[in-house]
C-alpha cells in the first residue's frame, strides 16, 4: 500500500458530530442525520465527505480498545462559517503534515488498512503519530458494501525528531 505525505492547511468543517466508540459505533446513524441536508450547504469547497474522527489529547493508538472514546463527524468542507444550517456544528481542522492512503474495498475491511498503516507502515517510517484529527475523504458516490469503493486515509503524522 502506497502513502502520500502532505501538508494541508486548515480547513472549515460544517456537519454533525457524535461521541461514540468502536463497542458503541453510531456512524451509520450520524451519516444519516447528516446526508439529507449536505445538498443544502450552499457554500461547500467542493462535493468531497468527511469522516473524521477526534480521540483525546494524548491519545495512544496502541491503546485504542473497543471501548475508547472519540468524537466522530459527518462533515463537509465550506468556504466560510458566516452562513450556518440549524442543526450543524462548525470545526477547524487543524491542518498540518498527514501521511495519505487508498482504502480499496468495503468499509467492513477498513479495519485491515489501519492495522497496515499502525503496525508495519509507522514503525517502518520516520514518522510518529500526531496529536491531530483522523479523517478520511470520499465523494457522495462512495458506498460502504461496494467492494470497488476507494476512499483516501488521512492520519496525522510527525517527523520523530519534530517533538
Amino acid at each position: 500500500m502506497k502513502s502520500e505525505i502532505v501538508k494541508i492547511q486548515s480547513k472549515k468543517l460544517l456537519g454533525k458530530s457524535k461521541v461514540m466508540s468502536l463497542s458503541e459505533d453510531s456512524t451509520k446513524e450520524l451519516w444519516q442525520s447528516f446526508m439529507p441536508h449536505r445538498k443544502a450547504i450552499s457554500h461547500r469547497v467542493d462535493e468531497m465527505l468527511y469522516n473524521m474522527k477526534i480521540f483525546e489529547p494524548g491519545f495512544d493508538v496502541k491503546q485504542l480498545s473497543p471501548v475508547t472514546p472519540f468524537r466522530k463527524w459527518a462533515a463537509v468542507e465550506v468556504e466560510s462559517f458566516e452562513s450556518r444550517l440549524e442543526g450543524m456544528e462548525i470545526h477547524t481542522l487543524k491542518g498540518g503534515l498527514y501521511a495519505k492512503f487508498l482504502h480499496h474495498g468495503p468499509a467492513s475491511t477498513f479495519h485491515k488498512t489501519l492495522e497496515y498503516i499502525h503496525t508495519e507502515w509507522m514503525p517502518e517510517s520516520e514518522y510518529q503519530l500526531d496529536d491531530r484529527e483522523h479523517f478520511e475523504r470520499f465523494d457522495e458516490h462512495y458506498n460502504p458494501a461496494d467492494p470497488s469503493s476507494v476512499e483516501e486515509v488521512w492520519i496525522p503524522i510527525r517527523r520523530g525528531t519534530d517533538l
